[in-house]
C-alpha cells in the first residue's frame, strides 16, 4: 500500500510566522520550493487558492515546464468559472504536464471569503454546487460525444471538448470538508478525500463518515483519505519542543500585532466553516494528544486551515504518520513553518522512515 505524500507549493515567502517581502508570485521562490520537493522524495504540492491570490493554474504550468516528476495538485473554486471552462483549463495543463494533474475542489469556508468573488450561496448550496461541479468536469473530461446538462446550478446543451487530460480515464479529483454536506458531497463524487490533523480517534471518526457517505451515494469503491500536518522537527525530542514552543510565539506576536488576525482575510476568532470549529474544540481540550499531536499552532491561528502540528524528532513524527496510515490513510499533506528548509528537511528525515516501514509491511502482507 503505497503512501503519498502532498506539499505546498507557495507563490511567496510569506507564512504564519513572516509576512511577505515581496510580490504575491515570486517565481524564482516558486521554482526553488518545487524543486525542493521534488529533489527529496515528495510526490505532489498544492498550487492554493485565495480570493487575492496568484492564478494556480499559470503558476502550476509554469512549475509543470520546469521540473520532471512532479505531480501538481491545482486548487480550484467552482464559483470562479463555469465547469465546462474549468474541465478544459486542467486538461490542458495536464497536457502540458505529460499527466501530472490532480485538482483539488474548495467549496469555501465562509462567506466573506466567497462574497469577495461574487459568491454569495449558503454553506449548503455551495456543497450541492460543488457536487454538481465535480460530476460535469469529470463527464466533460472522459465524453467524446455530446452531452447535455440541466442541474440545479449549471445547464448546457452540446458540449463536448477537444482537449482531453494524458490520463486515462481522467485525473483524480480531491475535495475537503468536516460537516455532514461535505461528507455527502465529496462522499459521491470525490477520489480524495481531505481532512486536516486531528486525534487519531475523531480522524477514524471522520472517515467512517466518509465511507458511510460513499456508500450512501451508491458507490462500490471508496475514496483515498488525505490528512494535513503542519511538522515541527529537530534532532532531540527537547529540541523540537523548544522549537515548536518559538513558532508558537512568533505566531501569537504576528497576531497580536495585525489586532487579532494573521492577515486581513484571516481573523482567528469565530470561524465559520466546520472543519476550523473542530480544530478550535480539540484544542480546547488539550495541547497533547497521542504520540506527537500538538494543538497550540492550530489554537493560535484560529484554526486556520492545516494548522495542527506534529512535533518530535524525525523518528517520532514518521511513527506518529504511521499511526494514522494504520487507521486507512493514503496520502500525508505536510508543510513546516519556514517553506523552503522544512521541505527539504522533511523530505530527507520523515519521508524515507515512512516510505521504509510502510514497504516492509507490504513485503510482510505479500508472504503472509
Amino acid at each position: 500500500m503505497p503512501v503519498e505524500f502532498l506539499g505546498i507549493a507557495a507563490t511567496n515567502d510569506g507564512s504564519e510566522i513572516t509576512a511577505r517581502s515581496g510580490a504575491s508570485f515570486d517565481q524564482d521562490y516558486t521554482l526553488r520550493l518545487a524543486r525542493a520537493h521534488e529533489e527529496n522524495g515528495w510526490d505532489r504540492v498544492l498550487f492554493a487558492y485565495g480570493s487575492g491570490s496568484p492564478d494556480p493554474n499559470v503558476a502550476a504550468a509554469y512549475i509543470a515546464s520546469k521540473t520532471d516528476t512532479l505531480q501538481l495538485l491545482l486548487a480550484h473554486r467552482p464559483n470562479v468559472s463555469y465547469p465546462t471552462f474549468a474541465a478544459k483549463t486542467f486538461a490542458t495543463i495536464d497536457q502540458v504536464s505529460g499527466g501530472r494533474v490532480t485538482v483539488h475542489f474548495i467549496t469555501g469556508g465562509t462567506d466573506h471569503e466567497q462574497q469577495r468573488e461574487g459568491d454569495y450561496l449558503t454553506h449548503d448550496e455551495r456543497y450541492t454546487r460543488t457536487r454538481e461541479y465535480m460530476g460535469i468536469v469529470k463527464q466533460a473530461w472522459t465524453s467524446r460525444e455530446p452531452f447535455d446538462h440541466d442541474g440545479p446550478h449549471y445547464r448546457f446543451a452540446d458540449f463536448v471538448s477537444d482537449v482531453f487530460p494524458v490520463q486515462q480515464p481522467r485525473p483524480r479529483l480531491s475535495f475537503g470538508g468536516s460537516s455532514p454536506a461535505a461528507y455527502q458531497a465529496g462522499g459521491a463524487e470525490a477520489d480524495i478525500y481531505c481532512l486536516w490533523g486531528e486525534p487519531l480517534a475523531s480522524t477514524a471518526e471522520q472517515i467512517r463518515s466518509v465511507r458511510a457517505a460513499a456508500a450512501a451515494a451508491g458507490r462500490s469503491d471508496v475514496p483515498k483519505i488525505q490528512v494535513a500536518f503542519r511538522p515541527i522537527i529537530a534532532a532531540t525530542e527537547e529540541k523540537a519542543w523548544q522549537k515548536a514552543h518559538e513558532t508558537v510565539g512568533r505566531i501569537e506576536e504576528r497576531v497580536q500585532a495585525n489586532g487579532g488576525a494573521l492577515s486581513r482575510r484571516r481573523p482567528v476568532k469565530n470561524p465559520e466553516n466546520t472543519g476550523s470549529q473542530r480544530l478550535l474544540a480539540i484544542a480546547a481540550e488539550g495541547e497533547r494528544f497521542d504520540r506527537a499531536l500538538w494543538t497550540r499552532t492550530a489554537g493560535a491561528t484560529g484554526g486556520a486551515g492545516n494548522s495542527n502540528a506534529l512535533v518530535g524528532t524525525p523518528e517520532t513524527v514518521a511513527l506518529a504518520i504511521l499511526d494514522y496510515i494504520d487507521l486507512g490513510v493514503d496520502i500525508i499533506s505536510m508543510r513546516g513553518y519556514d517553506l523552503l528548509t522544512d521541505a527539504t528537511e522533511i523530505g530527507q528525515q520523515v519521508i524515507p522512515l515512512v516510505r521504509e516501514e510502510v514497504a516492509k509491511r507490504d513485503a510482510a502482507a505479500a508472504v503472509a
